[in-house]
């Protein structure tokens, strides 16, 4: 038996140990004048999988990564590819598009692992139907065209996001949307998240980037019927990075994780309490109500 372990042993101490890539994990990238960047490293059968989120758009799959030496140089789309160098909790990231290079600084995602509280507090509107207080709009106040008429929080046209002056880390979320045909908007958790607001042809886009996902990242699990020119309901809870949405009181996305930020996130300090916003800059003509939110009791 003494001889069958030293055996062991020995076999043990001549196998290769492979660690880990420094380079899996997901990234948050803040960039510079604001907005963010974010990626999702795996490795697969030896070889390393990246997804990357642009600051606007959806995410998706670089076209090819490959590691040289202490950097992985990943392909994205059209003439954009990242140089990156770990740092233990840090990437160093050199960022080539076309001709113009900068470097960016990346630190690990965290991974927001909370249990869903007990109780909450009674719900408080974020709109009190009469005017825009709490609110404010994102870059030049004069391209906005956020009113409140008739009692409705109403974007007339195209133009500024409108974004809380308040800030939110785990909540539960009620509001209620009407739009009219062709519309395209969204309604950012945390300044980060996008829960997606759409009318268009079904054409224009996969499952994933249609009316209650989370933009790119969660599909609905339900088709509901698409509804224009009628109230809409949306009831959303985020603990963490867990998700539940609720449309027109049907659960279609049900205790799911958000890996990452969305296109158009404010910035990717994910661990940080963050603002609601409504994207305006995309088409005009929705309309809001009753947008309550509910905290954790203490």
């Amino acid at each position: 038996m003494r001889f069958v372990i030293s055996a062991l042993c020995l076999l043990s101490a001549a196998l290769p140990v492979f660690a880990a890539s420094p380079f899996a994990g997901r990234w948050d990238v803040n960039m510079p004048g604001g907005r963010a960047t974010w990626l999702g490293i795996t490795e697969k059968a030896g070889a390393l999988e990246v997804w990357y989120q642009p600051t606007g758009g959806n995410v998706y799959q670089a076209k090819s990564a490959s590691a040289e030496g202490s950097h992985l140089i990943i392909q994205l789309n059209g003439n954009l590819s990242l140089d990156v160098e770990a740092a233990g909790d840090k990437i160093n990231i050199k960022e080539t598009r076309g001709k113009n290079t900068q470097m960016l600084t990346g630190v690990r995602a965290p991974a927001l692992n909370r249990p869903e509280p007990k109780s909450w507090n009674k719900p408080e509107p974020l709109f009190n139907g009469k005017d825009l207080t709490g609110f404010e709009p994102i870059g030049d106040p004069a391209n906005s065209h956020w009113i409140v008429k008739d009692g409705l929080l109403t974007n007339e046209t195209k133009g500024a996001n409108l974004k809380t002056l308040k800030t939110y880390t785990d909540f539960k979320l009620h509001f209620e949307v009407n739009y009219p045909d062709h519309a395209n908007s969204g309604f950012y958790l945390r300044g980060r998240y996008e829960v997606q607001l759409e009318s268009e042809p079904l054409t224009q886009n996969p499952p994933e980037r249609r009316i209650g996902a989370i933009y790119g990242r969660l599909t609905p699990k339900v088709d509901l019927p698409r509804t224009t020119g009628v109230w809409n309901t949306f009831d959303i809870t985020l603990v963490g990075r867990t998700v539940t949405i609720v449309r027109n009181g049907v659960t279609t996305i049900d205790h799911q994780e958000i890996e990452g930020i969305t296109g158009g996130a404010l910035d990717a300090n994910e661990g940080e309490p963050g603002p609601f916003y409504i994207q305006g800059d995309h088409t005009g003509g929705l309309m809001f109500r009753n947008i309550t939110v509910a905290t954790p009791k203490k």
